[in-house]
């Protein structure tokens, strides 16, 4: 799956999700954009999932027309989230299309 990680997600997430060609938006320049015109760049790049720590983005885009799943992390802590590999891989191996979904990490 290509994935793109959003600019609030930790950059060495993307060495941990090993079956997956994943990019950090600041990789593609993208380090500018925000939620909607973020997801659109990711959707028109052929990017399948789009990463964030973003808590408020379901609040703030509309879902229903877009072609991209959104995994949305509750912390943008690498300590946390290094603990925590094994349930991020699955949750993405789980999301189903166009499905956002958010991943508790205490």
């Amino acid at each position: 799956m290509r994935i793109l990680l959003d600019h609030s997600v930790p950059r060495p997430l993307k060495h941990n999700l090993p079956t997956h060609e994943t990019d950090t938006a600041a990789e593609r320049g993208w380090h500018e954009l925000h939620n909607g015109a973020l997801l659109t760049r990711a959707e028109t790049a052929g990017y399948e999932l789009l990463i964030t720590a973003d808590q408020q983005m379901p609040f703030q885009q509309n879902f229903t027309r877009r072609n991209i799943r959104v995994l949305i992390l509750t912390t943008n802590s690498w300590p946390r989230l290094r603990q925590h590999l094994v349930e991020i891989n699955h949750a993405i191996d789980a999301m189903g299309y166009n499905q956002v979904r958010e991943l508790e990490i205490r």
